[in-house]
């Protein structure tokens, strides 16, 4: 006795509409995905690569009308530009920014700079640098 085969004749009726979706989903998301790791890559390069200039607030002390921050800056030689820094009061209120330049053929600066203050600060952030 033989069973029925329940499958259709080999290349009879051309390829199923599921096929042709499949294969058409597999492309689609592949291109996204390529642009997708293009898109990351090149914001990556552009915030880690061209970024010349960077620093961190090694210490801080805080006085009745000015903030003294000890500033460690790793920059390229020859590039230039400024750090920003600010201090914020004990209830939050901004009371004191200031931008700090920078420039010279050193790759690192060790700077103790004084950002004066409206009120008595209690803090030290580094906002960010930038390269001119």
């Amino acid at each position: 006795m033989s069973t029925a085969s329940t499958q259709l004749p080999e290349g009879r009726y051309g390829r199923s509409s599921d096929a042709r979706a499949d294969r058409t989903l597999k492309v689609v998301g592949a291109v996204l995905g390529v642009l997708l790791l293009a898109l990351v890559g090149y914001f990556g390069y552009h915030y880690v690569g061209q970024n010349k200039i960077s620093a961190e607030v090694i210490e801080f002390e805080a006085g009745k009308d000015a903030v003294t921050v000890h500033l460690e800056v790793r920059k390229d030689a020859g590039a230039s530009g400024y750090c920003t820094l600010r201090s914020q009061a004990e209830n939050g209120a901004e009371v004191g920014r200031a931008d700090f330049r920078f420039g010279g053929d050193a790759t690192r600066i060790d700077k103790v700079v004084t950002l004066r203050t409206t009120s008595r600060g209690t803090t030290a952030e580094l906002l960010g640098c930038h390269a001119d």
